[in-house]
């Protein structure tokens, strides 16, 4: 099972927040190895997307699959974004959602990461 912590304090701003997240980050599968999504502009987030995770030379990989097979890279960065698109021409657009999560867009496709995940023991 995995623990979610907390990635910043209110204090801190967005940038430190991505930052802390960033260090913190052991990003594995939630506990069923799905995440909430809303792929191909779907109206309502549903924990329908799995997700991988990779290391690779360029670092940590996430890879994000939506039920009807398509799916979406993300590489995790350490420069205060989160994560940017691994891949393809559209950009990934990350915001904050409340203390212990953020969510990622990626041209109609969104999904809700845990800002920090410790990975299993």
């Amino acid at each position: 099972m995995l623990s979610i912590s907390a990635a910043c304090s209110p204090a801190k701003t967005d940038t430190q927040v991505l930052a802390q997240v960033e260090a913190n980050q052991a990003v594995e599968a939630a506990d069923d190895g799905r995440v909430q999504c809303a792929p191909g502009g779907a109206e309502k987030f549903a924990r329908v997307c799995e997700i991988e995770r990779a290391e690779t030379e360029r670092g940590v990989v996430l890879t994000l699959r939506h039920p009807d097979g398509g799916f979406r890279r993300m590489l995790v960065t350490s420069d205060g974004r989160g994560v940017v698109a691994a891949d393809g021409a559209e950009p990934a657009a990350v915001t904050l959602v409340g203390t212990d999560e953020i969510e990622v867009a990626i041209g109609d496709d969104h999904y809700r990461l845990p800002a920090t995940l410790k990975a299993k023991k």
